[in-house]
């Protein structure tokens, strides 16, 4: 509900800035700029955001800083992890995204691929729907899957044909809404076929989880990168990660994930991309505005 959403923030920003700032026994004209999500989201709570950001910035004689929300999962990991650095592969999955990126250094991007449908969290959350689960879906579907039978329930692989090549269209796109169908009609036929519903999460969460991981393991060895960078909601899923670290160890490759703190939307994310774009010069006036969609800056050719 994007107009509640809006008054939620709007409720929200001040005091939640002001705990930030007693916590670090800071005042505002002590910090050295306001970094602040321009994109991308939902275009009211994002102008919540930059307004407020606007007037902080006005009234301290600081720069802002736009980041993009994507962006900022990027540099997640590395807020942990130090070697989580340039040059890598980064699969960022959220709820709104899932992206294929090759990562050469930090504000320079090669977008590989990308979802034809629906992202991965939006997967696992209408799958959750679909099997009565609260909302979010995907840690209720992780927990349930855990218990079920990875044999009972197999659903098809989307978009990894045999004799897919680099420089197909498809290569390394996912597309998620087919296997959401495929849930659907298990869900239905339960009663008859005798799956469980923790069969049923399993066969889901393994299908979607090995999607993801040979269409990285692809663009790891088409750039022969050493590392891959999780970011995005979904790098919670211990099952993803697991799987990727096991698909790429004997390839002598690191996979980092970044902690549920951070790979879910959060400040921290969005001050270090902050920090990158400011000490670059990359700061933005008063005439900053939000937007619901927006390229990934920095993108190279593919």
């Amino acid at each position: 509900m994007p107009e509640i959403a809006s008054r939620a923030h709007l409720t929200a920003i001040g005091p939640v800035v002001q705990r930030a700032l007693t916590e670090a026994e800071l005042s505002p004209g002590e910090v050295d700029a306001v970094a602040v999500t321009s994109a991308p989201g939902l275009v009211g709570a994002l102008l919540v955001g930059v307004s407020y950001a606007k007037g902080l910035a006005f009234a301290t004689g600081k720069p802002v800083v736009p980041v993009h929300h994507m962006e900022g999962h990027l540099f997640a990991a590395s807020l942990e992890h130090r070697d989580a650095i340039p040059p890598f592969t980064a699969l960022l999955v959220s709820g709104g995204h899932t992206l294929l990126l090759d990562v050469e250094a930090w504000g320079a991007y090669r977008l590989l691929g990308g979802t034809r449908d629906d992202a991965a969290g939006e997967a696992f959350d209408k799958v959750g729907k679909l099997m009565g689960l609260p909302y979010p879906g995907g840690p209720h579907v992780e927990r349930l899957a855990a218990r079920g039978d990875p044999t009972r329930a197999r659903f098809t692989r989307p978009m990894l044909r045999a004799g897919s090549r680099l420089g197909d269209d498809d290569y390394f796109d996912v597309s998620f809404s087919g296997l959401k169908t495929a849930v659907f009609y298990a869900v239905r036929d339960a009663p008859a076929s005798g799956l469980s519903p923790a069969d049923i999460a399993r066969g889901f969460q393994d299908a979607l989880i090995h999607t993801l991981v040979e269409k990285t393991r692809r663009a790891v060895d088409a750039y022969r990168r050493s590392r891959v960078v999780l970011g995005g909601g979904v790098a919670c899923n211990s099952a993803l990660v697991d799987a990727m670290r096991a698909r790429l160890s004997p390839q002598d490759v690191a996979v980092f994930s970044p902690s549920p703190r951070l790979a879910t939307d959060n400040a921290a994310m969005i001050a270090r991309a902050g920090l990158f774009h400011l000490m670059r010069g990359n700061t933005a006036g008063l005439a900053l505005n939000a937007f619901a969609s927006l390229p990934i800056p920095g993108v190279l050719a593919a």
